[in-house]
């Protein structure tokens, strides 16, 4: 079934559920959290600064919300450029999970990010659903 799920949340915020990569047919992405076998590793993932990070790794949630220095400099710029770019937030992201929940936000993206035409989730790089090619416009 299509839907989302807890182990593509990344670190950082990113939904890689909506993440080209993990969409795409041929060299499909797992996810930053999927990598236990090490064919799902990709070099964006093992060379990430902010998945690597040794605050995020030790704590609890495995989110960079715990940290003190949230929003770190990285993370500001990843979400700058994801905001001007794709209209996403991963900051935002965030703080919906740490006020509400992983759930709630889980719930959140579905209805926000679901192909209206087809019910599949729209791609946030190309502001399409990959599988009807119905355009995003939020």
């Amino acid at each position: 079934m299509n839907k989302m799920r807890e182990e593509l949340i990344a670190p950082c915020g990113m939904n890689c559920r909506l993440c080209m990569a993990n969409q795409r047919e041929k060299s499909h992405c797992k996810g930053c959290r999927n990598e236990d076998d090490i064919r799902y590793k990709t070099k964006n993932s093992t060379s990430c600064i902010i998945k690597n990070c040794s605050v995020i790794q030790s704590n609890k949630s495995g989110f960079c919300f715990e940290c003190d220095k949230f929003p770190c400099i990285r993370l500001k710029q990843l979400d700058k450029r994801y905001r001007s770019k794709y209209h996403m937030s991963m900051i935002e992201n965030l703080e919906h999970i740490k006020q509400y929940n992983l759930d709630s936000f889980l719930q959140h993206e579905e209805i926000r990010w679901s192909c209206k035409e087809c019910g599949n989730f729209v791609c946030v790089h190309k502001h399409i659903c990959l599988v009807c090619k119905t355009s995003f416009i939020e």
